[in-house]
């Protein structure tokens, strides 16, 4: 159980403190609801952009990372489809640092030219190194377009495009910043040697005067299966072929949701899964194999995803998928359902051992309107039945439910 009290400012700011005496240190995390389906198809890339821009200091701040590192303290950001989020860790008794820091730059970022210049070579670097110049690493530049047609999802946190970037204007960068960065969009949270009554005092003090925006008012196309298979085929320097199997699934808060989670375990978590026991141990069909899905807060991913051995047909091996997916429906799956139980329970007690991903996992659920989902999860997972894995094997995982990626070596 992750304890927590909240408070909200006038300025529309919800504030969350979980309290650790045991713990010398503190974490102020802030979430901004904003991510990359909330760009426009034409000027992707700029959630990511602005989790860099964050970094280049504030009106009254030059550096960032300089006065935090004279009292102790490390920070870091991340960007997905549907969050930034930035975290702070530091010594308790420092963070009043953690507030100045934060407070100023929602209050006062710099939009300095130079430093826009700096970032967006940064962030066009990595599209290179990360997405085009590595093996495989265009995969969701590509598999996101094929599995949604109509939905913000169908491009990547880094942009659909480098151009979009390359041509974004300071203009733009503003709109992008006075539309989702205030208080109204924030979700603070606060964790480690601290108080509520220290902790409303400080957000006051940094946050009260901060305008609050408008409230973000989303009415983001619905993606809807079309219940028919969709195949994409291309060649590429890699070590081997690969494919590529996604499935059009719920949303995050869907009550199906843990179903398909579990699911995902058992088919393709780890070496001891269905997949990696029958296709590549004994039939010895992929090198690699794996199940997972994509909690998205709007309708997500459920993939399998493969490295093909020597030789190995994409039919045979497609094939050799759907039939371990279609023997769910008919074996009795109990141990294996108790096994990734356990496993899932096991994960989520190792993950509250540490302060920051406590302080994130309330900022998530909060984020997505209810933070005591955090405390629920455990007992969300338990309730999945046999009945309720098969139900989603035949709900999702659906040929005509599929997009499929088959990715050719061109050294084979």
């Amino acid at each position: 159980m992750i304890a927590y009290s909240n408070f909200e400012l006038d300025n529309g700011l919800q504030v969350f403190v979980h309290e650790d005496t045991s713990n010398p240190m503190a974490v102020v995390n802030i979430i901004y609801n904003v991510g990359s389906r909330d760009e426009e198809i034409h000027k992707t890339g700029f959630a990511h952009l602005f989790e860099h821009l964050m970094f280049g200091g504030s009106q009254n701040i030059a550096t960032f990372d300089t006065p935090l590192q004279k009292v102790g303290g490390e920070n870091n950001a991340f960007t997905s489809p549907d969050v930034t989020n930035y975290y702070i860790t530091l010594p308790a008794a420092n963070i009043e640092t953690a507030f100045w820091l934060e407070s100023d730059r929602m209050k006062s970022l710099s939009f300095d030219p130079k430093v826009l210049e700096v970032q967006r070579k940064v962030v066009i670097e990595e599209f290179k190194q990360r997405y085009l110049n590595q093996p495989y690493g265009d995969v969701w530049l590509k598999i996101r377009p094929l599995v949604y047609e109509t939905h913000p999802y169908q491009w990547a946190t880094i942009g659909k495009d480098i151009s979009h970037i390359e041509n974004a204007t300071m203009d733009d960068v503003k709109s992008f910043f006075q539309k989702f960065y205030n208080p109204t969009n924030a979700i603070l949270v606060v964790g480690g040697n601290v108080k509520l009554e220290q902790i409303k005092k400080l957000a006051l003090k940094w946050f009260g005067d901060i305008k609050k925006g408008e409230k973000i008012t989303r009415n983001l196309p619905k993606e809807i299966s079309l219940n028919k298979k969709k195949t994409l085929n291309v060649t590429s320097n890699v070590p081997s072929n690969a494919i590529y199997k996604a499935y059009l699934m719920g949303k995050r808060l869907d009550t199906d949701f843990y179903a398909h989670d579990l699911l995902s375990d058992i088919l393709g978590r780890g070496q001891s899964s269905r997949l990696y026991q029958k296709l590549v141990r004994e039939k010895k069909l992929f090198s690699a194999i794996s199940a997972y899905c994509l909690g998205s807060i709007d309708e997500g991913i459920f993939m399998i995803e493969g490295k093909l051995n020597k030789d190995v047909s994409f039919e045979k091996a497609e094939k050799a998928i759907d039939e371990e997916v279609y023997n769910i429906t008919l074996d009795n799956i109990e141990n294996e359902l108790a096994k990734v139980k356990n496993q899932a329970e096991t994960y989520l007690e190792m993950a509250e051992t540490e302060l920051l991903n406590r302080c994130m996992n309330v900022a998530f659920a909060a984020n997505m309107g209810d933070a005591s989902i955090v405390n629920k999860e455990s007992k969300l997972i338990n309730q999945v039945t046999v009945d309720d894995i098969k139900k989603a094997v035949s709900k999702t995982l659906r040929d005509s439910n599929a997009s499929v990626l088959y990715y050719h070596s061109s050294q084979n």
